[in-house]
């Protein structure tokens, strides 16, 4: 309240205090003591106040972000206006027995769904990048995971690694281009959904099996699918959801 109301002081002085400055060098003579209240006055007052810079909401619902892997450094970028994540990610691939990508994450135990509106930026080089939703036991290179990826050509699909080190797999969806995921994790089984709404869709394609250990890591993430290059996506939209608690958009 102090700085505002010194604000709205210098503001309504200002005229007079450029008056001191312009007033004929005769009058500054005859009258010493009135210039020199004006000018003490002048300086005592506050400076003309800094625009105010918006609060930084850091990661909305998540609480970090992590390059996985050997991969040029990515970054996220949470934008409280639109509730949005501008996430960049490198990385030659997240596949194998080992992934590489930007990976924005919280860790959490129990039942879940993570669900995010995706976009890759329009000067997406590689038709094969990948922007994902994930479940994974942990940030090393080789953890088990379970993920939903939508890829730059659109084409959707249900990754997963059984176990560290072991090989992934994937399922095909058939909802090419659907700009809309959700990834649900119930016990040990996660689901692949594709499109507007969860509850108006059956899985396609079928649930897979993974154990996770709680607590999970469950985030988003973005694998440019070219070791030089960078990609950047973005998420909108992003909603988690868990049984028994309020959800929580951002």
């Amino acid at each position: 309240m102090g700085n505002f109301t010194g604000c709205l002081i210098f503001g309504s002085v200002v005229p007079r205090l450029r008056w001191v400055y312009s007033v004929p060098k005769s009058m500054m003579r005859n009258h010493p003591l009135l210039v020199s209240i004006l000018l003490a006055l002048s300086l005592a007052l506050p400076g003309p106040c800094p625009a105010q810079t918006p609060a930084s909401k850091g990661l909305g619902i998540f609480e970090a972000a992590t390059d996985i892997g050997a991969t040029r450094p990515g970054t996220t970028l949470y934008d409280p206006a639109t509730a949005s994540y501008r996430v960049t990610g490198g990385g030659a691939d997240l596949w194998g027995a080992a992934d590489q990508f930007h990976f924005t994450w919280l860790k959490l135990s129990g039942d879940a769904t993570l669900s995010s509106d995706i976009h890759f930026a329009p000067n997406t080089a590689d038709p094969t990048a990948k922007a994902i939703l994930i479940f994974r036991q942990s940030l090393d290179p080789d953890s088990p995971y379970a993920d939903a990826a939508i890829h730059a050509d659109g084409h959707i699909t249900l990754q997963f690694r059984v176990t560290a080190g072991g090989l992934t797999e994937d399922r095909n969806s058939p909802r090419h281009g659907a700009t809309r995921l959700h990834i649900a994790r119930k016990g040990d089984k996660f689901t692949l959904y594709a499109g507007p709404q969860v509850s108006q869709m059956e899985p396609d394609p079928a649930p897979v099996v993974v154990i996770l250990h709680d607590p999970v890591y469950v985030g988003i993430g973005v694998c440019a699918r070219n070791a030089g290059h960078l990609e950047t996506a973005t998420f909108s939209n992003v909603k988690l959801d868990r049984p028994s608690r309020t959800s929580s958009a951002h």
